[in-house]
């Protein structure tokens, strides 16, 4: 009987069955990776809420809560989760149209609040085992949101840099407003982040043994409490408020629910597909298997505990992760590890980075920007589908024009619309023998390809429905008048559907065909799509003795045999360019 009780819990606890099964000589590995952990969460976890419009200790508050419900709910032994740079801005987004005036105790509400959603509704994915919801933000669309966000965090961290600040309202005006205060620029401030920059993004390059925010933010930190560099006009962290926040359920006021639920969608669709690639490739490394809906269930409890305890909402870390991995981290005890270390700083050590200058979390914030770049992304997509380029371009300006979240909506709107209209309209191609490659394949891209004296063998690439069908009946009337054929074979290997519309309008087209002397046969069309065809009452005019597994088999009952001396004539009826089978 306890027996039973522990496998149930280890199924809904994976990350507590893990730390159950804990063996000692994982221990001291978890406890370096650690403490590595520790000392480059704290950086960026501030720099991140910082980002988010939050006072920096959120950041710590988060981490700390993150880890531990992940070490509990979560599946991997190795992710790392925390404040994230994609997620960040969508929470500055999210909260700031509702914080009419400022006010940071509101705002740590609802970000809180924010969090606790974004939690449920993965948890709910989860175990509805809904985890591929996490496909619907594609490649394309997520390289462009990334890189449009690159751009706007940059351009809104550079003041930072500078040391001075603006009150700018979007993109645009926060570069006029930028340009505008140059005058104000602290050059003391500016090389100090500059240095700090430099650190970041030079180190790695010479070796991964150190992490270079390790180096930067002591380095920095240290010669700013030699030097006094507050007293040269930079601005620092200062001390941070002591202890850790008593656990509360978050809550504003009703009217905010619906904002805040349109930010929760787009953080959950950002963090999920980042928790999946992260969580799959590791596992890989590690000769593991990803349960996705395991691994939302994992993130949807962090993100609870974040938001109960004062934090936001958090997504995987691939370069934390990384850093975990390498520093031999064996299971989720490297994470309690860490918010241990960051729950004593925040307990015994609260003045330790007081000395931190503001202008170094503005360089840590400005380096993970520059990590979002993916322009190697940008130029495979316009050599292998300009559509892909088209989408990510207008994801990436609707980030930087118009927001955060309206730019995802954008793309997204976008990409459905293109995926109907390759859908509405898709490929066809008629296909010759091919001596020289073997098989069928399309005349566009073979012009030298055999055809049969009477047949015609045609490739539809698309489901038939009522959006395509119209233009399927189109292009059978136009292969009818181009080649005159007393058969067409229909080649169905891609028609995954038929639906309603589509079988009236293959009724009609058969009997238009065979007033004109022309018969339709069907090859490869799949069982499923047989018995359909069957029920929809279509072998009344569709003669069921001319469906046929194969093209031979087809050409061999019908009497056609390819003709040596017949060469292409005439274009695919949509004129559409190479295809191949």
């Amino acid at each position: 009987m306890a027996g039973a009780t522990a496998d149930r819990v280890s199924g809904y606890l994976p990350g507590l069955a893990t730390l159950r099964r804990y063996q000692r000589g994982w221990l001291r590995p978890d406890i370096v990776a650690g403490i590595v952990l520790a000392a480059i969460l704290v950086p960026q976890g501030m720099a991140y809420a910082e980002l988010a419009g939050l006072p920096p200790v959120t950041g710590l508050y988060t981490t700390i809560a993150c880890l531990v419900g992940y070490a509990i709910v979560g599946p991997s032994k190795v992710l790392v989760l925390g404040p994230d740079s994609s997620v960040s801005p969508l929470i500055l987004a999210t909260i700031t149209p509702l914080l009419v005036p400022a006010d940071p105790a509101r705002a740590i509400a609802l970000a809180a609040m924010l969090a606790v959603m974004v939690g449920l509704i993965e948890i709910g994915l989860g175990v509805a085992k809904l985890g591929f919801v996490a496909d619907l933000l594609s490649s394309e669309i997520r390289v462009g949101y990334l890189n449009g966000l690159a751009v706007t965090i940059i351009v809104g961290q550079l003041p930072k840099l500078f040391g001075f600040s603006t009150d700018a309202d979007g993109f645009v005006d926060e570069i006029r407003q930028f340009l505008t205060h140059l005058d104000e620029t602290s050059m003391v401030t500016l090389v100090t982040g500059l240095a700090v920059l430099a650190v970041l993004l030079v180190l790695p390059m010479l070796t991964r043994k150190v992490p270079a925010i390790l180096v930067a933010v002591i380095g920095v930190t240290v010669v700013s409490a030699i030097v006094g560099l507050v007293d040269h006009g930079v601005k620092t962290v200062g001390e941070l408020p002591q202890g850790v926040p008593t656990p509360e359920m978050p809550f504003t006021q009703w009217s905010d629910v619906i904002p805040l639920l349109a930010g929760a969608i787009g953080i959950t669709m950002v963090s999920l597909t980042d928790t999946i690639a992260t969580a799959s490739a590791f596992a890989t490394r590690r000769g593991e298997e990803v349960d996705a809906d395991k691994e939302i269930i994992g993130i949807g409890a962090s993100n609870v505990a974040a938001g109960v305890f004062q934090g936001f909402a958090v997504s995987v870390s691939s370069s934390r992760t990384a850093v975990a991995d390498q520093a031999g981290a064996r299971s989720q005890m490297a994470g309690l590890v860490g918010a241990g270390l960051v729950a004593v700083l925040l307990l015994f050590l609260n003045g330790l980075l007081a000395d931190m200058p503001q202008t170094a979390l503005a360089a840590v914030v400005i380096t993970a920007a520059i990590s979002l770049l993916d322009l190697d992304a940008l130029a495979r997509y316009a050599r292998i589908r300009p559509s892909a380029l088209a989408i990510s371009l207008v994801a990436a300006a609707g980030v930087i024009f118009v927001g955060v979240l309206q730019g995802i909506i954008i793309a997204l709107v976008l990409a459905v619309l293109l995926f109907f209209r390759r859908n509405w309209w898709p490929h066809g191609a008629v296909l010759g023998e091919v001596a020289d490659v073997g098989g069928w394949h399309s005349i566009v891209k073979y012009p030298d390809a055999r055809l049969i004296p009477g047949i015609v063998v045609y490739r539809w690439e698309a489901p038939l429905f009522f959006a395509n069908a119209g233009q399927f009946r189109a292009q059978i009337r136009h292969l009818m008048l181009e080649y005159q054929p007393r058969w067409i074979i229909l080649q169905c290997e891609a028609i995954t559907d038929i639906d309603v519309t589509a079988s009236e309008i293959l009724r009609d087209l058969d009997e238009e065909c065979n007033a004109a002397g022309t018969h339709i046969a069907f090859v490869e069309l799949r069982d499923r799509l047989h018995d359909l065809v069957a029920r929809y009452g279509l072998h009344s005019t569709l003669d069921s003795e001319h469906f046929y597994p194969g093209l031979e088999q087809a050409l061999a009952d019908i009497g056609g045999e390819p003709d040596r001396d017949a060469t292409n004539r005439g274009p695919n009826p949509d004129g559409r360019g190479p295809d191949s089978a």
